[in-house]
């Protein structure tokens, strides 16, 4: 492994000299734990003295969907609470008589739901968390169920708004008590951070409102419009916690306490749910580019910058963290890094 760690610190140290972030916190690992791992770079290039380290607090952004949403959901499926296939009306009286209502949960989980494309949400219905439930959980589809593929960050946060209805408690809670708590994740949680914290954060866009950089605040809009918490975006992590997560999908059996959900609910969502519809899906991961479904390695991104990938094929799961809406939110020197990421792991 030394040489394909040298290579990748190579590449993502290019990148801090690139200016596509200011530093990154990577990590390779299997059903043991972490084989390797490493930082480049600086927490914030206004200050030389603090360099990125392992424990460096990352906005993980739509990490949250697969961390918090597709953890809950897959707790709620797995005891019953939660069928996939039938429609949202027939259990979910916000949502009866309306539009979403016959549209289903694993339609939301591949993005065929039909659903608006975009949030959008204090454009549409203003700023009161009530007001945009409402308005989200009522609003017309974009087209009818089944369709077509269409990524949109309203399926997670109808999710979200789902499993706090079948589970009781708000998304945050269900996430901790059911979810990071379990498994050990104890630097895992929503926004904003506290400020022993946020010192620890990775500073991410320029918040238009103060002239300085978000740190330690969800820099998703929504996730602040809604208190910090949605199915969206909102989440903190660190490097320790995310290798946690999925060392548990490759083994179940090493988390220190069981969570909600378990293997079946990770198999069922690690296969292709779209049937013949493109780009293929699973239920919120999808195959990683420059790669087909035969090679199940999947991958979830969060927009700030982050990403997990994850192989049963090859026993081997890949974490990469870098704040590179710091210095700009084109998305395509960023994706030419995690291609050749993963081409490193996974070769």
């Amino acid at each position: 492994m030394t040489t394909s760690t040298d290579r990748i610190h190579q590449l993502l140290e290019n990148g801090v000299q690139d200016r596509v972030y200011p530093g990154a916190v990577w990590a390779v690992g299997d059903a043991t734990g972490i084989t390797t791992s490493g930082t480049v770079g600086l927490l914030d290039p206004t200050r030389p003295d603090e360099p990125m380290r392992t424990d460096t607090v990352f906005d993980v952004a739509s990490l949250t969907k697969i961390l918090a949403v597709w953890s809950a959901i897959g707790t709620l499926w797995q005891d019953g609470s939660l069928p996939l296939d039938e429609p949202l009306g027939g259990f979910w009286p916000e949502v009866t008589g309306h539009p979403l209502g016959q549209v289903t949960a694993r339609q939301l989980l591949t993005h065929t739901a039909g659903v608006p494309l975009r949030a959008q949400l204090k454009n549409l219905y203003g700023t009161d968390p009530n007001t945009i439930r409402a308005g989200v959980l009522t609003e017309v589809l974009h087209r009818p169920p089944g369709q077509a593929v269409e990524y949109t960050d309203r399926a997670a946060l109808i999710l979200g708004y789902l499993a706090e209805h079948l589970a009781g408690q708000p998304l945050d809670q269900l996430a901790r008590e059911r979810i990071w708590a379990p498994l050990g994740m104890r630097a895992t949680r929503f926004g904003p951070l506290p400020a022993d914290l946020a010192a620890r954060c990775a500073p991410t866009e320029i918040d238009q409102d103060t002239g300085t950089h978000l740190k330690g605040t969800a820099h998703d809009f929504s996730a602040r419009l809604l208190g910090g918490v949605c199915g969206i975006a909102g989440t903190f992590s660190v490097l320790h916690d995310l290798a946690v997560f999925l060392r548990y999908l490759l083994d179940p059996s090493a988390a220190p306490a069981q969570p909600g959900f378990g293997p079946d609910w990770t198999e069922e969502s690690l296969t292709v749910q779209t049937g013949k519809l493109t780009p293929v899906r699973g239920l919120f991961w999808h195959p990683a580019p420059g790669t087909t479904p035969a090679d199940r390695t999947w991958v979830h991104y969060g927009f700030t910058g982050t990403g997990m990938w994850l192989s049963p094929k090859l026993g081997t799961w890949a974490i990469l963290l870098t704040n590179k809406l710091y210095f700009t939110r084109d998305r395509e020197p960023l994706t030419a890094v995690r291609n050749g990421f993963r081409e490193l792991v996974f070769a």
